[in-house]
């Protein structure tokens, strides 16, 4: 099978990484990928909004399946171009790519399909959102509706601070604080027959013990020890099927990725937020413990077959991932900068921990890989549990220099017992 992979972060990293070791696939491209990318796919030019370009570049290589990776493209209707040439894609169309695009539709498809979430309100005028923020009080979180690359979404105790975010936004959800651990559980699914995958957490806070501002995550981790096992059933029964049969129901079916973020609340699970493609950091840990080939997995959500598809394997090994953060990240980040420790980690760590690129790209001049964006790498480790997955992957990390960079210290480490 040829794959075309749309995207160049630590997400399509993972995905290039799972689909390189997977025996059918005869031919790897992705487009416009990145400096670690290039080492296990073909890299192409091309613009990944641009849906006419993309379906053009999947009919030059002969793609059997696309994957779109990132949330702007999907937003965009690039599945529904490359679909419109006959190719199979593994993505939604623009209409079901609302789920994450806007968080109001979002509301709207929850309620009517009975998917229990947080009570929110969609605001326009600065009337109607100090009206939200008296009504639910602190901590409050406020949401801007659209597409923000994981920086649209503040929780803080300060109403000045969730105001004047509310009134940076065209449109803003504004809703209630949901207590309780967060769970992210991605789903398969081909528009009918949907297929959960392992749970993972991930860590949204800038700096140790979740302190700093929101950031589109600093580590993540799975299996979740402390989960209950019938979690990942309930929320197939309450949650994704359910979101999955509203849409189809709508006219505008499902297919590709479903990402749930959930909370773990006194009164039950509830849906935080929904995301339309694979989310990072959490898929470089999911698909580390996978067995189950890749590609046939996406193929039958591509193609409708989902439900032909024998059960997913997994390892019984725990993975850990941490992410390497620019300089002033999340803020405006420092690039530029070089990338030292990488052969030595492929060298000495390899298989059991290895680095997956998001902001980098080879230096035209010299050569050398630098960063290029907030959030730099991710360092991603197996193990027999989470301790010994977080043993590799810091051990790893210690070997990577980028100056001012930063990262977290604690990821996994109170669900390894160590804190």
């Amino acid at each position: 099978m040829k794959v075309l992979v749309i995207g160049g972060g630590a997400r399509e990293h993972a995905l290039c990484r799972s689909l390189s070791l997977d025996s059918d696939v005869t031919a790897l491209h992705c487009a416009p990928g990145n400096a670690g990318i290039a080492e296990v796919a073909e890299l192409h030019t091309v613009d990944a909004v641009d849906g006419a370009a993309v379906a053009d570049l999947a009919q030059r290589l002969e793609a059997e399946l696309v994957i779109v990776g990132p949330e702007a493209p999907l937003v965009a209707g690039v599945a529904d171009a490359v679909r419109a040439r006959g190719i199979p894609v593994f993505g939604p169309s623009a209409q079901a790519a609302e789920l994450e695009g806007s968080k109001a539709f979002a509301k709207d498809v929850m309620a009517a399909a009975g998917v229990p979430t947080a009570r929110s309100y969609l605001c326009t005028t600065p009337a109607e959102i100090d009206a939200a923020l008296d009504a639910f009080g602190a901590p409050y979180v406020v949401k801007d509706d659209g597409l923000a690359a994981g920086k649209g979404v503040v929780v803080t105790e300060d109403v000045e601070a969730a105001r004047a975010h509310a009134l940076a936004c065209d449109r803003v959800v504004i809703e209630e604080f949901l207590d309780g651990p967060e769970v992210s559980l991605f789903a398969v699914t081909d528009g009918e027959t949907v297929v959960p995958l392992q749970p993972a957490q991930d860590f949204k806070r800038a700096h140790d013990a979740d302190e700093g501002p929101n950031t589109g995550g600093m580590g993540a981790y799975s299996p979740l020890p402390w989960a209950d096992p019938k979690l990942v059933d309930e929320v197939l029964q309450t949650v994704l099927q359910p979101t999955v049969d509203e849409l189809r129901r709508r006219g505008t079916p499902f297919s590709g990725l479903l990402y749930a973020g959930l909370a773990i609340t006194s009164r039950g699970v509830r849906v935080i937020e929904f995301n339309a493609r694979f989310g990072d950091p959490e898929t470089q840990v999911v698909l580390a413990r996978l067995r189950t080939p890749l590609s046939a997995l996406l193929g039958a959500a591509a193609t409708g077959t989902l439900a032909a598809l024998p059960p997913l394997r997994w390892s019984d090994d725990a993975a850990v991932t941490v992410v390497v953060a620019s300089h002033n990240y999340p803020g405006t980040p420092r690039t530029g900068d070089p990338i030292g420790g990488l052969a030595e980690v492929a060298e000495q760590d390899a298989p059991g921990a290895y680095v997956l690129h998001a902001g980098t790209k080879k230096d035209a001049a010299t050569g050398e890989v630098v960063s290029a964006g907030g959030r730099v790498l991710s360092v991603t480790a197996t193990g027999t549990d989470l301790a010994a997955a977080r043993e590799r992957a810091y051990r790893a990390l210690g070997r990577i220099t980028l100056d001012g960079s930063h990262h977290r210290t604690d990821i996994a480490a109170r669900a390894a017992g160590e804190s």
